[in-house]
Order: C-alpha cells, then sequence, then structure tokens
C-alpha cells in the first residue's frame, strides 16, 4: 500500500511541476491584460484619476495618477510577454498595496480580523497577480525564459572549446 501510495504522489507531483508554466502564463496572460486595461483606463481618464488621488490625499495626485497609469498600462503588458517579471511583479505588488492602504485602508487593516473583508476589496486580486509573478517568475513560456537561454549559450560554448587539461 505505501509503495502505491508513493508512485500516486510522485505522479501527482510530476504532473503539477509540468503544469506550473502553463499556469503561470494564464495568470500573466490574463492578469496582465486586466493591468494593461487599468492602466489604459486610467491614461484615457486622467484628470478623473487625479481628482480621486485628491480625494485620497495622495500627494501630488497629478504627478502620481500619470505613474500609476504607466505602471499599471506597461507593467501589464510586460507581464504578457513574461519580460521582467519579477522587478513588474514588485512594482505592481507596491502598487497595490498602496491601493489598499489609501483607498481601503478599512479592508487592508481586516487581514486578520475578517480575512473575507480583505479578499473581496478590489484590489486582492490584483495583489495576489502580482505576488505570483512576484515570487515564482514568469515560467518557461516567457521572454524571460528565453533570453535567460540565450544569455547562458555563449559560456557554455567557450567552456566546451577549452578544452581541460
Amino acid at each position: 500500500m505505501n509503495a502505491l501510495l508513493s508512485q500516486g504522489v510522485s505522479i501527482l507531483n510530476r504532473t503539477a511541476t509540468h503544469l506550473q508554466s502553463p499556469f503561470l502564463l494564464l495568470v500573466r496572460l490574463y492578469w496582465g491584460w486586466q493591468f494593461a486595461q487599468t492602466g489604459w483606463g486610467k491614461v484615457n481618464n486622467i484628470d478623473k484619476v487625479t481628482n480621486f488621488f485628491t480625494t485620497l490625499g495622495i500627494p501630488f495626485p497629478g504627478l502620481n495618477a500619470h505613474f500609476v497609469a504607466g505602471v499599471e498600462l506597461v507593467g501589464g503588458l510586460l507581464l504578457i510577454a513574461g519580460l521582467l517579471s519579477r522587478p513588474v511583479g514588485l512594482v505592481l505588488t507596491v502598487n497595490m498595496l498602496v491601493a489598499y492602504i489609501t483607498a481601503d485602508w478599512e479592508a487592508f487593516t481586516s487581514f486578520l480580523s475578517d480575512p473575507d473583508k480583505f479578499m473581496a476589496a478590489a484590489p486582492f486580486t490584483f495583489l495576489w497577480a502580482s505576488l505570483m509573478s512576484l515570487i515564482f517568475g514568469a515560467g518557461s513560456l516567457s521572454l524571460d525564459h528565453w533570453l535567460g537561454r540565450l544569455s547562458e549559450r555563449p559560456s557554455q560554448d567557450a567552456a566546451q572549446a577549452i578544452p581541460a587539461t
């Protein structure tokens, strides 16, 4: 029975490992698109965003509105491509934490006391996707992966060209 259980766990682990990159691709495509759309909406309604930031007491609301619109638009497009995924994930994570703190403080502070309230807030799924990109990277179905492989090749070729003594 233990051998059967061990074999089952091994099959499950291999299957899950093979699904990691396709899953990360789906997360990047969906949430990258969501971020890009949100950023594009902010770009096209920058006055409304500036006014909203003013009501929240955000310093330099006009500058920050442009900055956040750009971060979300460009960050979303980079997530879709899987390029600079971890740095983009970090910037978007900070962006979403600031969104929580400034626009939904009550939900932010309910993280432990009322997790449903925290998870129901608008920034939650964006924060979750950003954290996934930051922590897990883009996976093998990304420009990050392919550019990394290209940068490794010359050193491997050079190592093979030098005979061992």
